[in-house]
């Protein structure tokens, strides 16, 4: 770094000289000083780096600049006018929510820098402070306190997850960032914007009282553990980088491939487009074979895009958590449960295939008519993820292959299966 010091030197005098023009003016605002920052930081940063600021992300609420190197955002800036008081605006709900959410942050007002690491403060420089005629004067040691402090976060990057528990936690805190953007983007966009269209469908199909600020909060889970179950699927190197584009070729189910094909289409709102993007690098870069291990091995019968649910919401939000009951009952308990169910369909009411019985009755309806229906049906209240729902497939085909009509399957499943399970 000795041979790059008097370029640094440089940049920095030229950003000093800058920012003085503009505060000598009288009529600068917080965003006369950006060119000169963003100049800075793509000085600073090297080739390749590049420092966007794009007032429909900012109007969004995001941060004012997300800085890339080689079209891969490494970090964010959130900037307010010189002079004003960090620490004051440390404290602000916006700032607690950029903290939580961006790993890589840093907080100025053009002279004073502070650098942010999973919400730490980790670094703090100032370059100066405004003289009365409007010019910056340097601070002894500022510059080079800058210049390191903007090292450091260039070189820190998005960082490589390696454990469920981390892995959870930093989905939590997009899931959150993302909940409160889309929040805010129904509240701006009309009617008949995108979300709006999805708000209503909900109400129609799911549920009726749903309000705008449950609808957020739903939304958010999906996209956040929607991208996840798409990771689990998505091989690295051999499928290419796994972005929210890619989300949409992934082996999923129809609803979250129609999931992704809105949060990964040209339309989606800007608010919420850098979040989504953001989660999706997390996961990208995620050592999932390390995060899944304890899910594959030959000990463990957990499928992690169901169990890992639990420690998600934990960490996005406990409260709910507890409200939803989502604590998963361990898959031997599942096994025992239904195996037990199916015993006692076999000796205490005769029926001989137990869960795969195919016997029909008589049901009497309210108006004297009668319906057929199954003897057997099988009701999960609280399905969740479909564990018990699962549990009980797999008891009735072992039943089905035990009698020896293996090819008999897709026709059972269709029509003696199917029609009995209910979950919800």
């Amino acid at each position: 770094m000795t041979t790059q010091i008097p370029y640094i030197n440089n940049a920095l005098r030229e950003y000093r000289n800058a920012l003085s023009k503009e505060c000598a003016s009288g009529v600068a605002t917080e965003h006369s000083y950006r060119p000169a920052l963003k100049t800075l930081l793509e000085t600073l940063g090297g080739e390749g780096t590049l420092a966007v600021n794009d007032p429909t992300h900012v109007a969004a609420g995001a941060p004012d600049f997300i800085v890339e190197n080689h079209g891969i955002p490494i970090g964010h800036v959130e900037c307010k006018d010189i002079a004003n008081d960090l620490s004051e605006t440390e404290k602000s709900e916006q700032l607690r929510r950029y903290m939580l959410g961006l790993p890589n942050l840093i907080l100025t007002d053009y002279l004073e820098f502070r650098w942010y690491v999973e919400g730490q403060l980790r670094d703090s420089a100032r370059l100066g402070a405004v003289a009365p005629n409007g010019a910056i004067v340097p601070e002894s040691s500022g510059a080079q306190g800058v210049a390191a402090l903007l090292d450091s976060f260039f070189n820190s990057g998005v960082p490589i997850v390696n454990t469920p528990h981390d892995l959870a936690r930093r989905m939590a805190a997009k899931a959150r960032l993302l909940r409160e953007g889309i929040a805010r983007t129904l509240a701006q966009e009309n009617e008949d914007g995108q979300l709006h269209r999805y708000l209503e469908a909900y109400r129609k199909v799911l549920i009726a009282s749903l309000t705008p600020e449950n609808f957020a909060d739903m939304q958010a889970q999906t996209f956040t553990y929607g991208l996840f179950a798409a990771r689990c699927h998505h091989q690295n190197g051999r499928s290419g980088p796994f972005t929210r584009q890619s989300a949409v070729f992934t082996n999923t189910t129809p609803f979250l491939q129609d999931v992704f094909s809105t949060i990964a289409g040209p339309n989606i709102d800007p608010g919420i487009a850098w979040i989504v993007d953001d989660l999706a690098r997390l996961l990208g870069q995620a050592d999932m074979s390390a995060i899944l291990a304890d899910f594959g091995s030959p000990t463990s019968d957990h499928d992690p895009v169901v169990h890992f649910y639990e420690d998600f919401l934990h960490a996005y939000d406990p409260e709910l958590q507890e409200l939803r009951g989502v604590y998963y009952t361990p898959a031997p308990v599942v096994s025992y449960i239904v195996r037990s169910i199916d015993a006692l369909l076999k000796d205490n009411f005769f029926l001989n295939d137990g869960l795969a019985d195919t016997q029909t009755i008589h049901v009497e309806n309210p108006d004297g008519s009668q319906t057929e229906s199954s003897k057997v049906l099988i009701l999960d209240p609280a399905a969740g993820t479909g564990t018990f729902l699962r549990e009980v497939i797999v008891s009735v085909r072992t039943t089905i292959l035990e009698k020896g009509l293996g090819g008999a399957w897709p026709d059972y499943v269709e029509n003696h299966l199917l029609p009995r399970l209910f979950g919800f």
